[in-house]
């Protein structure tokens, strides 16, 4: 069996991870992971968040703050919902 063509599993992150990763609390990772904002999947008791979940919330984040030409930003700076 050729196991070189077969399909590689999505890479899941806790929601520690994700917290660590947006460098926010734990608790404002979770309440973005059941609000929606950041698709996630429930396994048993706890959330995983496939890794391009978290890429997609963050280029969400990304192109809702692109300069419509009208308002002066930061180049660098970038607003996610976190309500």
């Amino acid at each position: 069996m050729d196991n070189a063509n077969a399909p590689r599993p999505p890479i899941l992150l806790t929601v520690r991870e994700v917290a660590d990763y947006l460098r926010v609390h734990q608790r404002t990772a979770y309440r973005l992971i059941t609000s929606g904002d950041i698709k996630a999947i429930k396994i048993g008791s706890q959330w995983r968040v496939p890794e391009q979940a978290l890429m997609e919330f963050l280029e969400s984040g990304m192109k809702a703050a692109a300069p419509s030409g009208k308002r002066k930003t930061a180049p660098d700076q970038f607003k996610l919902p976190l309500d």
